[in-house]
């Protein structure tokens, strides 16, 4: 996969809408919720340019159940992907286009996700200066998607703990 970083573009929130209404059609009654997350769900935000998307289900084994019905949809069916009580999906292998990271209602990581996510964009200047740091990784490790994630991790672990106390605050 090809690592490109780019401007931010108002049309990610019209494509993750557009995707979350599928996917509401075809996961009720088990959906609880569906979320704009990720650098592409942040307005001003240089991005690769996926549409993440993260479930809140009521069971991971009715999702398991509705699977296929997700891989109509043109998804990879990955399993947990490296991530203990999370379904993870992908569209588009090498020009991949939306992800879907699926949990629980009521795990931890959702929490984390909104708050990064809130965190970024109720914080510009460090939202900017993750765009400035992702921009450099693709430009270093332009075929590597593995560099390029292990170049984020400082920044991210840094700012995630910063934006769970914000966004206990701010609840």
């Amino acid at each position: 996969m090809k690592v490109r970083v780019v401007k931010y573009d108002p049309i990610w929130n019209h494509l993750f809408k557009m995707e979350s209404e599928t996917l509401g059609d075809i996961l009720s009654p088990n959906l609880v919720n569906i979320y704009h997350i990720g650098s592409t769900a942040v307005p001003g935000l240089m991005a690769k340019p996926v549409i993440d998307i993260m479930l809140s289900v009521q069971s991971l084994n009715i999702l398991d159940q509705q699977s296929q019905k997700i891989a109509s949809l043109d998804y990879e069916v990955m399993g947990e992907f490296g991530m203990p009580g999370r379904r993870y999906f992908r569209k588009g292998l090498i020009d991949r286009t939306h992800q879907i990271h699926a949990f629980v209602q009521e795990d931890h990581n959702i929490t984390r996700h909104l708050a990064f996510r809130d965190y970024l964009r109720n914080h510009p200047d460090i939202a900017a200066e993750y765009g400035i740091l992702k921009k450099q990784l693709a430009e270093l490790y332009p075929s590597d998607i593995i560099k390029y994630g292990d170049g984020k991790e400082d920044f991210i672990t840094i700012h995630e703990k910063k934006a769970m106390q914000w966004f206990t605050n701010h609840i």
